[in-house]
């Protein structure tokens, strides 16, 4: 009984070179069309070549393990207790970044064990829903930050709640014996559409007199590196 428990914990499968070379191309093909759907998926600064190369050198590894790994239940567990020690720490600067490390992960598994037909279906339909989906983005938050006289309160809030049509909201109001400070949150596209209606609301706020600055911030969901 020893004996056999020992054979069953070591046993691996019997892995020839073509099939080792079949589950590393499927792979190498699968994680092409990762690297495009990320290529199409991301542009601009949030774009990363390295991050992209990585999804698919990830492809390969994560294959790599597999065949390793194999049948060898030993192995598998000691893989795990290996793998169990690595603290990954890097910012991921998109929520959609997770959805690829993941894609890359399970079709290397999948290849790895050398279920080709789950690793290319699943991967067609990840590829068509982030093609129809992944560029879809956020509106950009608007921080709008007025600091005035205090005695010019009503007449800024006035022409505030007129100019943006009641789409910007009043998020925090310091005051002091002379001064106020206003900072109300709205959206890019409110934005663009109030200075599009005549003058600009810089224009109309400083108008008013005793106004010492109107900043505008932009805010997304993005984590800087």
């Amino acid at each position: 009984m020893k004996e056999y428990i020992l054979e069953t914990l070591e046993s691996g499968g019997d892995l020839t070179a073509q099939v080792i070379i079949l589950r590393e191309l499927a792979a190498s093909i699968i994680a092409c069309f990762i690297f495009l759907s990320y290529r199409l998926s991301h542009d601009g600064s949030i774009y990363s070549k390295k991050f992209n190369v990585t999804l698919a050198a990830l492809t390969i590894v994560t294959t790599t393990v597999m065949i390793v790994i194999g049948n060898n239940i030993a192995l598998s567990l000691g893989m795990v207790g290996a793998l169990s020690i690595v603290r990954f720490r890097t910012a991921i600067k998109d929520s959609r970044d997770t959805v690829y490390i993941f894609w890359a992960i399970v079709v290397g598994i999948c290849c790895g064990a050398g279920d080709y037909l789950v690793a290319g279906i699943g991967s067609a339909f990840a590829f068509a829903l982030m093609l129809v989906f992944g560029r879809i983005k956020n509106d950009s938050r608007v921080l709008i930050i007025i600091r005035a006289a205090r005695v010019n309160e009503e007449k800024i809030e006035a022409i505030i709640f007129d100019r943006y049509m009641r789409k910007a909201k009043l998020k925090v109001k310091n005051t002091t014996k002379d001064n106020i400070e206003l900072i109300y949150e709205t959206t890019r596209k409110v934005l663009n559409k109030a200075d599009s209606r005549g003058s600009l609301v810089s224009d109309d706020i400083y108008a008013i007199g005793g106004v010492e600055y109107f900043n505008i911030v932009m805010q997304n969901d993005d984590i800087s590196s």
